[in-house]
């Protein structure tokens, strides 16, 4: 028995034994167009018992669907619309992708705070990290924090002229400060540079400390006196010295 579709004319071979003599309700597998089909004429109709139809292969799968409609077309013709619906992304599919972006910008969330805080520990503890590495004072002082490497620092310092014994004294005070987190030795010579407005240097004097240790946070005061002082002072410098120099 020969079908064709009234839309596009498409035609299908279908097993008339199969097919009601009152006929069916048919699908165009091309166009989509439905229809009611009469059956062919037969002297007798006899209901038909479905049985169970036999198992088919994967590549008949569209012949039994369209057998099932009513009406028999080639393999091929259901495989389009059988595959569409196949590879058509669920809404788990489509949210999917989300995850590996998540995780790549969780992963430089991460690094950048990570980054932060080393550069705030950095800053924070850079005395600390100058006391043990003296290097890297020179980095801090390029981008502009102040360290002292040896930990120990003078803060204060001040000076004034006066006259004892009817002489001109200048006396030079301050403290010596331990600004770091772990107990220090005072350098034990201290030297007193005066220089005058060119910067060259007039005279010098050294003294010791009144203390051998500090403890963090801890500071001792210090006062040193110099009689007759260069009249061109205009500049004091205090810093420790090595050996004396």
């Amino acid at each position: 028995m020969i079908l064709t579709c009234p839309s596009c004319g498409t035609r299908y071979s279908v097993d008339g034994e199969k097919f009601p003599p009152r006929g069916r309700m048919v699908r165009c597998a091309k166009c989509g167009h439905s229809w009611h089909q009469p059956g062919e004429e037969r002297p007798e109709f006899v209901p038909e018992i479905p049985s169970e139809p036999p198992a088919q292969p994967a590549a008949e799968a569209g012949e039994a669907a369209a057998q099932q409609q009513g009406f028999t077309s080639p393999a091929r013709a259901f495989a389009p619309q059988a595959s569409v619906h196949a590879n058509a992304p669920s809404a788990a599919e489509e949210k999917r992708p989300w995850g590996p972006r998540l995780a790549v910008a969780a992963g430089w969330a991460g690094l950048i705070a990570a980054v932060l805080l080393i550069v705030l520990a950095a800053v924070r503890y850079r005395q600390d990290i100058a006391t043990v590495w003296p290097q890297s004072a020179g980095v801090y002082s390029s981008l502009g924090l102040k360290v002292n490497a040896g930990g120990i620092d003078f803060r204060g310092v001040e000076y004034r002229r006066g006259q004892e014994d009817g002489q001109t004294v200048l006396a030079v005070s301050g403290a010596i400060v331990n600004g770091g987190t772990r107990a220090l030795p005072v350098p034990q010579t201290v030297r007193v540079t005066l220089s005058d407005a060119g910067n060259r240097e007039l005279y010098h004097w050294t003294f010791r400390p009144p203390a051998l240790m500090l403890k963090p946070g801890q500071s001792v005061p210090f006062t040193t006196r110099l009689s007759s002082p260069p009249a061109a002072t205009r500049h004091l410098e205090v810093r420790f010295a090595k050996d004396g120099s």
